[in-house]
């Protein structure tokens, strides 16, 4: 047996490397935590009356203090959850020191031997260089977030990605049209010779309905719907929440095709290929992996006790899949009204982040296909994540 710790080093209970659970508890792993010993992730509403009618805590500002510690426990799991299956101690032990200076000599090496002629390769490597440090700091100061797998240092790093996009929308916001149009010329020079009326139409003579028209329309955004939505289901997992926000979209195109051209498409096309096909299959496949991964046996063992090198390369590429796997319920007969409404709200704000990226792409003039456009929707769907978790 050895010690359990967190991947920054500091000891936990004391466990063995080997975490099993079983498909009918999935998530024990965290269950064995303090926070759910005291019930914090499945407390009721309200404190347990006995059947005399008196309070089980024995007063209310009792039972009210012993929520709000439960309700501690549970953020502190979320927001910095340890890391329980630890094969190798030395991917999760601290190297601040180590880590700090062999990042101070990298760049001062980078700094020294560069080619300093060029203004625009100078600002790129500046740029570069505090991108590079913040995350640096992100990786020794952040906290683990509620996923450890492949390494707590990873979602770090997201996190700190995160933060930094927003520091960018915050300075882009006190910035005139021009001058932002100007920051992505000079990010991509090529955006220059494009105009948003150079998109293809998808509106366009709806009564030809022949197969080298629709498969025309099967192009490379139709298998974007497709994994998009297969990975909204892995997130989500609700058909029933997947399904509402899938008509809400088309709903939603709809409503603002009036500004936006792109929007603009045939009846079959929003509703048998969009929804349907694309939308229905990817929820499908997302729901089918959440089943497979719920119904999965989850027994970690520690790569030092492998000895075949097909088992420990198996054992490491097993690293980057989750740990354990839990059944979401969203809503159920007994939810409050506070529940509902943030359900309602989640849909909401899903339905206002995916409009942004139209809108956006549409007013600053960019391809569907463009790595802004790409990067931005997949930076999004990894660092929300954590928040839909």
């Amino acid at each position: 047996m050895k010690k359990r710790t967190n991947s920054r080093g500091t000891p936990t209970s004391s466990g063995d490397a080997i975490l099993p659970t079983t498909s009918s508890s999935a998530g024990d792993a965290e269950r064995d935590h303090p926070a759910y010993k005291s019930g914090a992730a499945s407390a009721p509403a309200t404190p347990t009356k006995r059947r005399d009618g008196s309070d089980g805590s024995g007063s209310s500002a009792g039972a009210r203090r012993k929520r709000k510690d439960e309700i501690a426990q549970t953020f502190v799991i979320v927001n910095e959850r340890p890391v329980d299956d630890i094969s190798l101690d030395f991917f999760y032990k601290p190297h601040t020191i180590t880590l700090l200076a062999v990042s101070v000599l990298a760049v001062m090496y980078f700094a020294f031997v560069r080619n300093e002629a060029n203004v625009d390769e100078n600002l790129w490597a500046g740029l570069l260089c505090i991108v590079f440090f913040f995350l640096i700091i992100s990786v020794i100061a952040f906290p683990n977030g509620p996923f450890t797998r492949p390494h707590p240092a990873v979602w770090r790093i997201l996190f700190g990605c995160s933060v930094l996009y927003l520091l960018t929308l915050q300075f882009l916001m006190f910035q005139n049209y021009p001058t932002i149009r100007s920051i992505f010329y000079w990010i991509d020079p090529k955006l220059k010779n494009f105009h948003i009326d150079m998109e293809k139409e998808y509106g366009v003579n709806c009564s030809d309905i022949s197969w080298d028209r629709v498969k025309g329309h099967l192009d490379v955004f139709a298998w974007g719907h497709f994994f998009g939505w297969a990975f909204k289901a892995i997130l989500i997992r609700h058909m029933g929440i997947l399904w509402a926000i899938s008509v809400m979209w088309e709903i939603t195109e709809i409503t603002f095709a009036h500004l936006l051209p792109n929007f603009i498409e045939c009846w079959w096309d929003a509703l048998i290929l969009d929804v349907i096909i694309c939308n229905g299959l990817g929820i499908w496949m997302g729901l089918k992996i959440c089943q497979i991964l719920e119904m999965r046996e989850y027994k970690w063992a520690s790569i030092k006790d492998i000895s075949t090198t097909t088992g420990k390369i198996k054992r490491a590429m097993l690293q980057f899949t989750p740990e354990s796997w839990s059944a979401i319920r969203w809503l159920d007969p007994k939810s409050t009204a506070m529940r509902f409404a943030a359900v309602i709200q989640l849909v909401i704000f899903w339905q206002v982040t995916e409009l942004n990226t139209f809108f956006l792409k549409h007013i600053f003039e960019m391809p569907p296909d463009h790595f802004i456009v790409i990067g931005r929707l997949i930076f999004i769907g990894l660092f929300v994540a954590p928040s839909v978790r």
